[in-house]
């Protein structure tokens, strides 16, 4: 069976990009911000994903690119056989399957609150609006709906269904997003929103370090899709002649600016509506994005007409990223199983519509999935992949990333030496802040414990 491949280097960039600009940046990432002190997660954000979220996705790349396979097969085909470095491919195509099982639900919520935009049916009370269709039997269905638009997309394969998809998705979703950022910036009110998002809080960042970089760090591993082998899959479908370097670059950036972006329409718009942060806002949470801003747009002129545009956008974001979660596990059945892509598409969608239901209609595991499950995951599955291509690869990774790079060939020295001992690290460390925390314990409580 030929394998498929990416027909332009511009479908390959859009189709990352796609991936990596999802719900991560105009949904979790609102919120996350809101509930980490707005400036001072916004800060540790950024170091991150340019101190360890672009050195990551460049080794996910080297990987899948030099194997032409997905994370499983790559890393045993890598490993000259292990059937360990397997498992821990497998590991990540097993969190894609978890990631989409909740990511579907609130796409789902998104294709409900973008029709229900033409009627303004939420205008009238948000918050019970949102209550009256979070879990339930409505929310499986529109799970089901979500899912249904993303297996139709991945059927029709890398060519003709994802890359053609996302050469249309994404310069919408930048250039409504952005003419969305220009009116809410404008809007009487708006200054306060904007002081909150970027304005620096050192004290606050302080009071609060580990919370805000463990946070920070799990938001800039799902906001790029890394952990969870998506850029390993897109990128086993180049060719040599990449600059991988440069294209990691680029995707970054484009991401980054997308969730600033988001947040320009959010805050702003919150702020000129309520005056404050306040309530669901303020919380974080699931739902601050649905009930606050189908508030904030029932007290702006044209209010209909944005929110259309608002969840349309989201809709689109979803989608991008929604394709390719299920592109990872699709690339397995069909490189090693060597499954018919649409037999293989149709079998993950049949599964995941059971497990996503599942959190559709259980509010505390749907909870535990999307807040702590995922974020675990990914930050384990990462520092899989950046110890596999530091160590195993080692020599071979640096020379796969320096074929068809140009000036940038020059870092890859830097760039190996950090994927193999200062990221893992990092990585390790906001993986056991994260277990800690899970456990009801803090930084200081285990310090105490260490040092008497």
């Amino acid at each position: 069976m030929t394998r498929e491949s990416w027909h332009t280097r511009l479908g390959f960039i859009l189709a990352a990009v796609g991936s990596a600009v999802g719900l991560g940046n105009v949904w979790r990432f609102p919120w996350m911000t809101a509930e980490n002190g707005g400036s001072a997660f916004l800060v540790v954000y950024l170091a991150i994903v340019l101190l360890v979220g672009v050195p990551g996705l460049l080794a996910e790349f080297v990987i899948g690119r030099r194997s032409n396979r997905n994370p499983a097969g790559a890393m045993f085909r890598l490993s000259s056989g292990s059937k360990s470095w397997g498992m821990v491919g497998l590991f990540g195509v097993v969190t894609a399957v978890v990631l989409l099982s909740f990511y579907s639900v609130v796409g789902g919520w998104i294709v409900r609150y973008f029709l229900s935009s033409f009627i303004g049916s939420y205008h009238a009370a948000p918050a019970a609006y949102f209550s009256g269709i979070d879990f339930g039997i409505g929310a499986a269905f529109y799970h089901v709906v979500f899912l249904s638009l993303t297996a139709f997309i991945v059927v029709g394969g890398v060519r003709d269904g994802i890359e053609k998809a996302t050469k249309v998705m994404m310069p919408l979703i930048l250039l409504l997003l952005g003419a969305l950022a220009v009116w809410a910036t404008s809007q009487p009110g708006a200054g306060a929103g904007l002081e909150f998002y970027l304005n620096f809080d050192a004290a606050y960042l302080q009071n609060n370090f580990f919370d805000v970089l463990g946070a920070a760090a799990g938001q800039a591993l799902f906001t790029l899709s890394l952990g969870v082998g998506t850029m390993i899959t897109y990128a086993s479908y180049l060719g040599d002649d990449n600059d991988l370097a440069l294209d990691g670059s680029i995707i970054a950036v484009l991401n980054t600016g997308v969730g600033v972006l988001a947040g320009l329409v959010v805050f702003p718009l919150l702020f000129a509506t309520l005056g404050e942060l306040s309530g669901t806002a303020a919380k974080g949470g699931a739902g601050a994005l649905f009930i606050s801003l189908a508030g904030a747009f029932s007290q702006v002129p044209f209010g209909t007409v944005l929110s259309v545009l608002f969840f349309g956008v989201i809709t689109l974001a979803a989608l991008s990223s929604s394709i390719s979660m299920l592109e990872i596990p699709v690339a397995y059945l069909v490189d090693e199983h060597d499954m018919e892509r649409r037999n293989a598409t149709l079998g993950l969608a049949g599964l995941i519509l059971f497990t996503g239901s599942a959190n559709a209609l259980n509010p505390a595991l749907f909870d535990f999935v999307a807040s702590t499950l995922v974020d675990l995951m990914l930050t384990t599955g990462l520092v899989g992949f950046l110890v596999f291509a530091g160590w195993v690869l080692g020599k071979d990774a640096l020379s796969e990333f320096s074929a068809g790079a140009g000036r940038s060939r020059a870092i890859g020295p830097a760039w190996l030496w950090s994927i193999r001992t200062v990221l893992p690290v990092f990585l390790a460390g906001t993986l056991l802040v994260n277990l800690l925390a899970l456990a009801g314990f803090s930084v200081g409580d285990l310090l105490a414990f260490v040092v008497p």
